[in-house]
């Protein structure tokens, strides 16, 4: 089920009136059938393999807690065999099948079969959600759940299942046993994210989408200076298509009286490059970091080891986006990029800071384009057309340049442009002065009220509606 559905607009208001309508005792039980209706929406039988996750996971918690010496670690590494075997069946056994067969050069009749199935939506996340309890657990920062339906709804809560943020369990888990209480401060606030998580959705990510899509799907019809549009686009599609996925996320969660961790904060704002993946999609960042990096070394040992940490670390993010040497690529440019600035600053005393307006918008103009450059790989089909598109921009010749889009339901020409610069203007507007986090109904009603009403009205006048799935939703 999609956030911006008419489905999804029948199934919020509902689900969320039964909440706190019904008794406490039972909120869980509620919450838990309605994420299994969210999720089934999609492909109804993938529930079964959450729910085996869910059974494997829960009884792993409670084994590693109750247990001694090498038991806890052999039930710890049991749990995550069984969750890094889905994701490998699912997302990367056709990837290296491919890879083996070419290999090897082995023809029809000898060369290993595929697996004719369809990506569960979201599994990278809520495997690495389940990953996190067992973990947490075996490290005795988290109590093992003894409560099976708390636990899978803890792996299943609709809000944030299929796309993030990715919960740790001390923040999430207890939250289920609060009696939460109808206050509608709080539930103006969780629509009001809602309703700015809608705007970057429909207004900006779908609408640059009609132009991304065409100029990246027929790219050798177009030239550098398109490659180079398209790709500033995406960098924002992108952006605006996950973050406003998370705000939904965030702030359906919120309505109900929980709290899930902010998972972007102005990532486009950011002065380097390091400072920018502590901005960009904070859950997976720290979870691999808590989970990876410092269990590798960290920042401890040989400066040799420290980049090698780096490296792994990128390289495995890549791999966790999509079983696909661009995905890779994409990881090893933000670890090179990542090293490179951590030399920079050893050497250079950090020359940008904070106080020097001038080198922090240098930083982050160097850093929004090295991340734009990334986005080529992370967008295009394969490293061939990366490349051509890369030194289609290096050599674009901008008399040649079109913008006219006349294929699809939605065609997308100046207007739209001029529609989508201004819809960017305000996004990052709001952001510099974060209008969204510091209006408030009881600090500023009527300002508060008109800004979102004119949100609203954009969403309406200007939104492109196609039911276009998220991004993130294929990860």
């Amino acid at each position: 089920m999609l956030f911006n559905s008419f489905s999804f607009l029948l199934f919020f208001p509902v689900v969320t009136i039964l909440y706190f309508i019904i008794p406490y005792k039972w909120r869980w039980l509620h919450l838990l059938l309605a994420s299994c209706v969210f999720y089934m929406a999609f492909i109804p039988v993938y529930i079964f393999i959450l729910l085996f996750t869910i059974v494997v996971d829960y009884f792993a918690g409670i084994f590693i807690e109750v247990s001694r010496g090498r038991k806890r670690k052999f039930f710890l590494i049991t749990s995550i065999v069984a969750n890094i075997s889905i994701l490998a069946i699912f997302k990367y056994y056709n990837f290296f099948v491919e890879n083996i067969n070419a290999l090897f050069h082995l023809s029809a009749a000898n060369a290993i079969p595929y697996l004719s199935i369809i990506l569960p939506i979201g599994l990278s996340f809520h495997t690495f959600q389940a990953m996190s309890y067992t973990i947490e657990v075996y490290r005795g920062k988290q109590a093992a759940e003894r409560h099976f339906g708390i636990y899978a709804l803890y792996v299943m809560f609709y809000p944030q299942l299929v796309a993030g943020p990715i919960e740790r369990p001390q923040n999430l888990l207890w939250q289920f046993r609060i009696k939460h209480e109808y206050k509608i401060d709080r539930i103006y606030e969780g629509l009001k994210l809602m309703l700015w998580g809608l705007f970057k959705k429909v207004v900006i990510a779908d609408r640059l989408a009609l132009y991304v899509n065409d100029v990246y799907g027929n790219y050798i019809h177009w030239e550098g200076a398109n490659y180079f549009l398209a790709t500033i686009f995406f960098a924002f599609q992108i952006y605006c298509d996950f973050s406003g996925y998370s705000d939904m996320a965030i702030g359906s969660a919120k309505v109900m009286g929980f709290h899930l961790m902010t998972n972007f904060n102005r990532p486009y704002f950011a002065k380097d490059i390091q400072e920018f993946w502590k901005r960009w999609h904070i859950s997976l960042s720290t979870w691999f970091r808590d989970y990876v990096y410092i269990p590798l070394g960290g920042n401890r040992g040989t400066k040799t080891r420290v980049y090698l940490n780096v490296a792994i670390v990128f390289l495995l993010s890549g791999f966790w986006h999509g079983a696909n040497w661009n995905f890779i690529i994409w990881g090893g440019i933000h670890a090179v990029l990542i090293i490179a600035y951590m030399v920079y600053k050893e050497y250079s005393g950090n020359l940008i800071g904070d106080k020097n307006r001038f080198l922090n918008l240098l930083g982050m103009i160097l850093t929004f384009f090295c991340v734009c450059i990334g986005w080529i790989f992370f967008r295009a089909a394969d490293a061939g057309q990366a490349i051509t598109m890369l030194k289609g921009i290096i050599h674009a010749d901008w008399s040649s340049f079109r913008l006219n889009i006349s294929t699809g339901d939605v065609p997308f020409g100046t207007t739209s442009a001029v529609i989508s610069l201004f819809m960017i203007a305000v996004l990052l507007l709001n952001e510099k002065f974060q209008n969204v986090q510091q209006l408030s109904l009881n600090a500023r009603p009527v300002a508060d009220i008109l800004y979102n009403a004119a949100i609203l009205c954009m969403v309406i006048v200007f939104g492109v509606f196609q039911k276009t799935s998220f991004i993130y939703f294929q990860f």
